[in-house]
């Protein structure tokens, strides 16, 4: 499994699951707004100060985003590319969200799939506050409550991340806690560390809502293969179940793109695919019972 070094010293935390309860639900973001504001209105009403969100159809123009790339400079190990402006309406194929809190103000981060108006498809990192809703996009919302993604000071990246918090202990306030918030640091395996959460809690079966994040480059469980190393991911679905062995297993379908402009898709390989530079997701627990408690994978602790 392929490491990434970055600048600073790695966190003995790893993988950071605060529990928290969640309610889905369906709702359309209508056009007139940026990605930000849209959000926004939708989920005030609702009183979540944060929520993970998959997208699906609707437009975004104006729409700026940016790629993965190269880092010019030691003080971090990989970057993003300048701001990207798309020249005519992109139609959204796919996006995921994670809606959180930064300096007290709501913001979000948003990885995307989107088709050009000559159809090229398209994937990368969307700047929310300059991709306006063209036309309307529906939402599948994940809300979280006693917990809360926001924008915190990452000493090993040198990055400002999301990362989950307790806002809220009191158990009186919300139903018994049966998802967690999670945030996952470099070369931590995406799947096994689900895996390991779900057999810490002697989850059975699960869902990922949300899924945003980053991976050093890619495999694929079809035996194909990401060279490029800097990538932008997004889930579009993810689920857990139990395998043969009882053990929890973590089927995790992504897009990608890496910093040469490929665009991928497929089931990421248990066990191959390291964390590039964060990965947020959502945990949501939907059978619980007797699981084989094992220690952590030693390759997937940061180091």
């Amino acid at each position: 499994m392929r490491q990434i070094q970055h600048p600073g010293s790695a966190s003995a935390q790893g993988v950071q699951a605060v529990s928290a309860s969640t309610r889905e639900l369906e709702l359309e973001l209508p056009a007139g707004h940026t990605l930000l504001e849209s959000v926004r209105r939708a989920l005030a009403p609702l009183g979540a100060s944060s929520a993970v969100l998959r997208l699906q159809g609707g437009a975004l123009f104006p729409f700026a985003y940016a790629l993965p790339a190269l880092s010019k400079t030691p003080e971090h190990a990989v970057y993003f590319s300048d701001r990207l402006d798309a020249a005519a309406p992109v139609q959204l194929e796919f996006a995921s969200v994670s809606y959180g809190q930064r300096d007290g103000q709501p913001w979000l981060h948003c990885h995307a799939a989107w088709t050009q108006r000559d159809g090229t498809r398209c994937c990368g990192h969307v700047l929310p506050e300059h991709a306006l809703v063209s036309a309307t996009v529906r939402a599948s919302v994940c809300l979280i409550h006693g917990a809360q993604f926001q924008v915190q000071p990452d000493a090993e990246t040198h990055f400002s991340l999301f990362k989950p918090v307790a806002v809220d202990t009191d158990p009186t306030r919300y139903p018994a806690a049966t998802s967690w918030a999670v945030r996952l640091a470099p070369n931590i395996d995406v799947c096994r560390a689900i895996e390991d959460i779900c057999r810490e809690h002697a989850i059975v079966e699960a869902v990922i809502c949300g899924g945003v994040g980053s991976t050093v480059g890619a495999v694929f469980d079809d035996g194909s293969v990401v060279e490029p190393f800097v990538t932008e991911v997004l889930i579009r679905s993810g689920r857990v179940h139990a395998g043969s062995d009882g053990e929890p297993v973590a089927q995790l379908d992504v897009s990608l793109v890496d910093f040469c402009g490929g665009v991928h898709q497929g089931r990421l390989m248990r066990g191959a695919n390291p964390v590039l530079v964060t990965f947020e997701l959502v945990l949501v627990a939907t059978r619980f019972g007797a699981l084989t408690r094992r220690p952590r994978h030693p390759q997937e602790m940061p180091g």
